[in-house]
């Protein structure tokens, strides 16, 4: 199926344009292998990737630095079960503290 991200910047509760994001998949030796990158739209988010998701362990790195002085990147890790669902990883994100759920 497809994996989406969404990302907030909730210091100013709008959505954060133009931020990079790589997607990863951890192989079986535990390193990780770039899928895809992308830039958020300008709505804050992407959508679409061009690559497929399997199921296995993957992380999407967020560059964050534009954004906060603090988290110069913030990677996310999750479990695809289920690769023929849909997965939305959204971040919200401010300049001490982020969070993440498993959005639909």
């Amino acid at each position: 199926m497809t994996l989406s991200t969404h990302v907030l910047d909730a210091a100013r509760g709008l959505p954060a344009p133009d931020l990079a994001v790589r997607w990863e998949l951890r192989d079986g030796d535990g390193s990780w292998r770039e899928l895809a990158r992308a830039r958020t739209d300008g709505d804050g988010r992407i959508g679409e990737w061009g690559a497929a998701l399997v199921a296995g362990v993957h992380r999407l790195t967020f560059d964050t630095a534009a954004l906060s002085d603090f988290y110069p990147e913030v990677a996310v890790a999750f479990t695809v079960t289920d690769p023929a669902r849909h997965h939305h990883v959204p971040l919200l994100l401010s300049p001490f503290a982020y969070s993440t759920y498993r959005g639909s």
